[in-house]
């Protein structure tokens, strides 16, 4: 039987991350999944990035994940969120082919040398006290490895739920995952029940777009991989549509609250309170008389509309008559009914800020099995416990990223130290240091990390380099210049029906203008122009000088913030029997771990008393 450094169990967006990782740093890894064909589908909707998600996308592809290059590939459509505010918030969304995004995925796994797939269903994992040996399949093959990744993401004993209907399935009409669950809690892990859902695909000739608000793309250069220098434009795009539900809507709802398995005790997962169903919405915001849906393509060539923000877990005949309340939707033809899907994830304290299981060595989780929501979480989540796999296996440092310096660390963190009873969703507002995080700058955020890591090549990290020293020289070049009331200043400004200037400025100070940009720069000094910069290190410059302020005040906190992260906990500390703590935060303490006293300080039930205890505990430890 064939050994592997590392064993991947599942083939979605965080499986893809975690074993491309691991290859790429050079181990050799195993990707089991149910179906080969499935690897990176999209059960729900086929889109990437979204707010704050986009960010991540941009964050895995800095450290050299993939989810950003297959995302750029072939999309229907990719738009710029956000715009209207300011740059902490803009992030990138993509409508994909879902057809094309994952049989692209596929064909870059398949020609990665050091990895295997191998269609199977693992039922158990295999031990040596608290070592990791391997994995077990249904069909009792045994196969060893030093590490294993577990990305099951919604298939472990999942059952697919409709009214008052519920079956044991898998997402998209796949199989489940059977015998694992009882494998994990054999080794005392705890588990508990999701829930998420889809809405119904509608056939595209079936529905009246008249009726409905067109939704077009964006020109201009837009990609998620810092390593695409093609864009597709406006013209080549798909429009999307907006539409909204209505008074005859939520009247069929309200008086059907026990066809829904949300209401009628079918359902016994919590489902994600960020993306919740139809009838959810209706009877929370029971005020409202509409909620917006949009209607995006799956393919490019294709019938089937998905019916974005109508999930729901009514029976299929009630379905039908919901859809056909909406305005243009009278003679809709569905094509797939929407369904709520249950299943079992691990508990957060299982595991700690590398995805390590913490009973275990060698043993992460990935995705949504740690309790998240989304493709891009489980992406940034597969990316990080993919590495962590690979040095566990080299006997290096584990990685961690802060909170300060991505929203994949951000993630991390709150599921590590909050905690999470319901499917985790990032927000730009979960990030207290969003204008650090920004989607320009993910590149030199976290490049660094994945050239030292050997997942960035040598060639790409120069790049790097060189136009982060491009952008520094154009500040510098700036902050000399003399701009003031001069002819060739006044007619080019007049020329773009701008304010002429009255005194004189440098070109920093005249680039912080809200209506003046790099390229007006461009036209007007001339010692800039032969420094090249690409889209990118235009955008980052703009920002970093018209931001200059708010940006400098964030950073200040982030390093205050800091002290408190390099004041590292001993993993093996007594919290109960630590003389001064309440016992609240021994507990809190206790379960959770924490690796830090930054960590410790953000969970919830441990107070700034407690943490000053903390403190004089590590300095007499020092001592």
């Amino acid at each position: 039987m064939k050994n592997y450094d590392v064993i991947v169990v599942g083939g979605g967006h965080a499986g893809v991350e975690a074993s491309m990782a691991v290859a790429h740093m050079g181990l050799h890894v195993l990707l089991c999944t149910l179906n080969k064909k499935m690897i990176s589908n999209m059960p729900c909707n086929p889109s990437i990035g979204g707010s704050a998600k986009g960010i991540v996308v941009r964050e895995v592809d800095a450290l050299g994940g993939m989810m950003g290059i297959a995302a750029d590939h072939e999309f229907i459509q990719m738009k710029m969120l956000n715009t209207g505010k300011g740059p902490g918030v803009q992030c990138l969304r993509a409508q994909e082919d879902k057809y094309n995004y994952p049989h692209y995925m596929q064909s870059l796994l398949d020609n990665e040398p050091n990895l295997d797939i191998k269609e199977c269903m693992v039922v158990d994992i295999l031990h040596e006290g608290k070592t990791i040996r391997g994995v077990k399949t249904s069909d009792g093959e045994t196969i060893f490895s030093n590490a294993v990744v577990l990305s099951t993401g919604t298939y472990m004993e999942s059952h697919i739920i409709r009214g008052t209907s519920s079956v044991s399935g898998g997402p998209d009409g796949e199989n489940p995952s059977i015998g694992l669950s009882d494998s994990l809690r054999k080794m005392g892990l705890e588990l508990y029940r999701l829930k998420t859902g889809t809405p119904p695909r509608i056939k595209k000739s079936s529905i009246d777009f008249s009726k409905s608000t067109i939704q077009e793309g964006m020109e201009g250069y837009l990609n998620f991989s810092f390593t695409n220098n093609k864009y597709v434009t406006l013209d080549e795009q798909i429009p999307c549509y907006l539409t909204y539900t209505n008074n005859n809507t939520h009247e069929l709802i309200k008086n059907n609250l026990n066809r829904y398995g949300s209401y009628n005790g079918t359902i016994i997962g919590v489902g994600p309170r960020y993306c919740p169903s139809i009838e959810s919405k209706v009877m929370t915001f029971i005020d409202k008389d509409r909620h917006q849906l949009f209607l995006e393509p799956e393919f490019k060539d294709g019938e089937s509309i998905y019916l974005q923000g109508f999930s729901t877990s009514a029976d299929e005949k009630l379905q039908e008559e919901m859809v056909k309340t909406l305005p243009g939707f009278e003679n809709a033809i569905f094509l797939k009914y929407a369904y709520a899907i249950e299943y079992d994830a691990i508990k957060t304290t299982e595991y700690d800020a590398t995805l390590k299981i913490k009973k275990y060595d060698g043993l992460y989780i990935a995705g949504q099995i740690c309790g998240t929501s989304g493709y891009e979480e489980a992406a940034g989540l597969g990316l990080i416990a993919g590495i962590n796999a690979a040095l566990y296996i080299k006997n290096q440092e584990p990685f961690i990223l802060k909170r300060n310096e991505s929203y994949i660390g951000v993630m991390i963190d709150d599921l590590v130290t909050k905690g999470t009873n319901e499917p985790y969703r990032l927000l730009s507002s979960r990030a207290e240091y969003r204008l650090l995080l920004r989607h320009d700058n993910a590149d030199l955020r976290l490049t660094k990390y994945g050239y030292n890591l050997g997942l960035i090549s040598e060639e790409r990290y120069q790049k790097l380099l060189k136009k982060n020293e491009n952008v520094q020289k154009v500040i510098e070049i700036l902050s000399h210049v003399h701009l003031g009331s001069g002819k060739r200043t006044t007619e080019y400004l007049l020329s773009k029906g701008l304010q002429p200037l009255c005194s004189g400025v440098s070109g920093l100070e005249f680039l912080k203008r809200p209506d003046i940009h790099y390229v007006d720069l461009y036209n007007l000094v001339d010692d800039i122009k032969d420094i090249e910069l690409d889209n990118i290190g235009i955008s980052q410059l703009e920002t970093i000088v018209k931001y200059e302020g708010y940006i400098k005040k964030q950073q200040l906190e982030a390093e205050s913030y800091l002290k408190f992260e390099n004041y590292k906990l001993p993993n093996d500390l007594d919290y109960m029997n630590l003389d001064g703590l309440r016992l609240e935060a021994r507990q809190k303490l206790d379960k959770i771990k924490p690796l830090t006293i930054g960590q410790a300080s953000r969970i919830s039930g441990v107070n700034p008393s407690d943490i000053s205890i903390l403190i004089l505990l590590l300095k007499k430890l020092e001592k």
